[in-house]
């Protein structure tokens, strides 16, 4: 069963690379091998896997679990198979590394310059980003109605945030669903963009890659390289938007618009972008000059770390101590849960307040029944387990990563702590100069970007998926 859907997977991964493919013949480029052998490898091998038969349909957390994990993996050790055939990226781990961080949509380099790109290839790496932002299998489940059944706990495996769940009905209908909003939003970025006279290529990619919440840029520049405060804008824009849970742009759409605007999630995550904003601009306005072109900066910068996009337009590694541990506590936190940003969630941050408070009213009042409560739902204990046990998981992944990259001569601890931070919230660029907005991940040894691509994937899939993977009682029978 878990084979069957990996085999369905693939051959989705073989199609889509036709994308690319047709990409580089319209511009003239002789990328045919590059796109046609891992395509014909995906349909070698997905073709018998998705006609496998077998007796128990059924799907549980395990196998949910298990399915994504798999699924993410195989895929992206297929989709380096374009950046290394071509040349362009020759080296198995750097295209490795560049491909779980497009899928991943964290937007960490591996390569030091992007401009010597094929137009075929680059559209294949930002493209990762636009599949990757939303679900590689969410998007299965939209195009495939017929894969759907029993698939809720792969829905829910692979959906951002600390609880996730249909909006309708049918688990396809919500794929469904979610694929014809987050389509809507890239097509009307593309066209802001357009309009303020950004090239069809640049603004296709570039709505790509702030959809899916990524950050790789066409330029070596990032957005600084257009030098332009119209596109700045219409990008930090749509990066807080695509930072926000995707079911309050549903509740939108249904007329619900005061139900929307009541989410404590939305409320805090508003709060903390503006509060953000305002504190940085005042700590780098003597550098900038005026209030407002330091606000310029500062609201750019806060979207692009909050809704872990990684889009830059300064570097932000030079900017005072303070503005720095603003943007690494950002990091941390990330975006909305059920959005296609990443860290640990503000769903998180407020169940935890939450559930801090009430076990400290319990503490003093020890006979009182204190619920924890959350968007005017009282929180099953399961919930609230879950979220600490992620929080532990959490914090022990970045200190055992720490540890490890401490190995690699190539940076100080700090580097190292911000770096981890930045694969396991797919945020990109870390705080520090060697990894900063401006810098890449180049440096570091080939075993040291094994490592972060796995705490990329690992931060993407919400670490239980990898977990479970990886823990032996899940391949024991019974």
């Amino acid at each position: 069963m878990v084979l069957n859907v990996l085999g369905k997977a693939m051959l989705i991964e073989a199609v889509l690379l036709l994308v690319p493919l047709l990409v580089g013949v319209s511009f003239g480029e002789n990328s045919y091998l590059s796109f046609l052998i891992p395509m014909a490898g995906l349909f070698a091998v997905g073709t018998p896997l998705s006609f496998l038969k077998f007796r128990d349909k059924s799907i549980y957390a395990k196998e949910g679990f298990v399915i994504v994990a798999l699924a993410w993996i195989v895929l992206s050790v297929v989709g380096c198979l374009p950046f290394i055939i071509s040349g362009e990226i020759p080296g198995f781990f750097d295209a490795f590394f560049e491909t779980v961080s497009g899928f991943t949509t964290t937007g960490a380099s591996a390569l030091d310059s992007v401009e010597f790109m094929s137009r075929s290839i680059m559209f294949w790496r930002i493209l990762t980003h636009w599949l990757g932002g939303m679900g590689v299998l969410v998007f299965i489940l939209a195009v495939l109605p017929s894969v759907g059944a029993g698939l809720m706990y792969v829905f829910r495996a692979e959906s951002p945030g600390p609880s996730s769940g249909k909006l309708v009905g049918k688990i396809t209908h919500t794929a469904q669903i979610l694929y014809g909003i987050y389509m809507l939003l890239t097509a009307l970025e593309a066209l802001l963009l357009l309009v303020g006279g950004m090239p069809l290529y640049d603004a296709v990619l570039t709505a790509f890659s702030t959809a899916g919440t990524g950050g790789f840029g066409v330029h070596d520049g990032s957005i600084a390289y257009y030098g332009n405060v119209y596109f700045e804008m219409v990008i930090a824009v749509f990066m807080f938007l695509f930072g926000i849970n995707f079911n309050i742009f549903y509740l939108v759409l249904t007329g619900n618009l005061l139900k929307a605007l009541k989410s404590e999630e939305l409320l805090v995550y508003v709060l903390m972008i503006l509060t953000a904003s305002v504190v940085i601009a005042l700590n780098i306005m003597n550098s900038v000059g005026t209030f407002w072109g330091a606000m310029r900066y500062s609201f750019f910068q806060v979207n692009t770390v909050t809704s872990t996009t990684g889009f830059s337009t300064v570097d932000f590694a030079e900017w005072p101590a303070l503005s720095k541990g603003i943007l690494l506590f950002l990091t941390v936190i990330g975006a909305s849960g059920g959005s296609t940003g990443g860290g640990m969630k503000v769903a998180r941050l407020c169940i935890l307040r939450h559930s801090a408070s009430a076990n400290i009213k319990r503490m003093i009042y020890p006979r009182s029944v204190v619920s924890v409560k959350f968007e005017g739902k009282t929180l099953s204990q399961e919930t609230e387990r879950g979220v600490l046990t992620y929080l532990i998981l959490y914090i022990a992944i970045v200190c055992f990563c720490v540890l490890l990259l401490s190995l690699d001569p190539f940076a100080d601890v700090f580097t190292n702590f911000s770096a981890t931070l930045a694969c396991i919230s797919n945020v990109g660029p870390g705080v520090t100069k060697l990894v900063g907005p401006m810098a890449s991940y180049a440096g570091y040894a080939w075993y040291s970007k094994l490592l972060l691509s796995m705490v990329m994937l690992a931060g993407r899939l919400e670490i239980f998926p990898m977990i479970i993977l990886l823990a032996p009682h899940t391949w024991k029978k019974g």
